[in-house]
């Protein structure tokens, strides 16, 4: 059963998870004008709807972790049965999110582990879980699995070994865009085009292949030249970069999950210490 402080952690993700469905425009990813579900085939109240079943599962996750304490195999291996069954409850409320679900689960019980920790350092303690095999895992190739092998793509799981790089590159564009006076929504949106620039998206490889990847990429990188979102130029480049993605239905899914990492570990000095107060 968890505690408060897991049920804190779990709905900081969530809020983390849902404060990235919020911002807009997302190229080519679900935002609030996307109620004619246009790229993704889920409208973003849906995915708000579901993003709210990850809850129980996380606080599940947080709480193993308290319990074991060492980032060991058995944890690991407790994560990958409470993530599948997690899978299961948000494809009853919706679906969506599986990306989400891999980087804040993982983050998770990182942060369950080491109350203490910076988001930094969470992210090489969760670079420890994700060194250990799922060894209950079915055996079965996924489609992020397939696409890696043949690209050499880092991937979902190569991320979360390499401890989550783009994660971390996203905290330090939210640093540099508030350091420059940018608003919030700005400053978020920079974190995601950040990642996008650079990430090898396993989902565009699936369907857009490296060709497309290399135009997102550049298309993402053309944003942050032009001078940020925060920019009149910047905003202008993003709503080209928006339109295009829309008009090619070309979805760059796995910089949404590592941008909503990356809002999770930038709450946790606040969230962490918040039941202590109230108590």
């Amino acid at each position: 059963m968890s505690n408060r402080e897991d049920e804190t952690l779990a709905q900081a993700a969530v809020t983390a998870l849902t404060g990235q469905l919020a911002l807009a425009p997302k190229p080519g990813l679900p935002d609030p004008r996307d109620l004619g579900a246009r790229t993704t085939g889920q409208d973003h109240c849906s995915l708000r709807w579901s993003a709210k079943a990850l809850a129980p599962g996380l606080a599940a996750m947080a709480a193993a972790a308290r319990r074991t304490g060492e980032p060991t195999s058995e944890l690991r291996a407790e994560l990958g049965a409470i993530g599948r069954s997690t899978e299961h409850s948000v494809g009853l409320a919706g679906g969506g999110h599986r990306g989400a679900l891999w980087v804040l689960g993982l983050l998770v019980a990182a942060a369950a582990l080491e109350p203490r920790a910076a988001g930094r350092d969470l992210a090489a303690t969760a670079k420890r879980l994700a060194a250990h095999p799922d060894r209950r895992a079915p055996r079965r190739p996924s489609r992020g699995s397939s696409v890696s092998a043949k690209y050499g793509a880092a991937g979902a799981r190569g991320e979360a070994r390499a401890g989550f790089p783009h994660v971390r590159r996203a905290l330090d564009a939210l640093s540099a865009a508030r350091s420059a006076g940018a608003r919030e929504p700005y400053a978020r949106l920079d974190a995601l085009l950040t990642v996008m620039s650079t990430l090898q998206d396993t989902e565009l490889l699936y369907t857009v292949g490296p060709h497309g990847l290399r135009h997102v990429q550049a298309g993402a990188r053309g944003v942050l030249e032009a001078g940020s979102t925060s920019t009149e130029a910047g905003g202008a480049a993003l709503a080209a970069f928006d339109d295009d993605l829309h008009a090619r239905a070309w979805s760059p899914r796995g910089s949404s999950g590592l941008v909503a990492g990356a809002l999770f570990l930038d709450s946790l000095p606040v969230v962490v210490s918040s039941p202590a107060r109230a108590a």
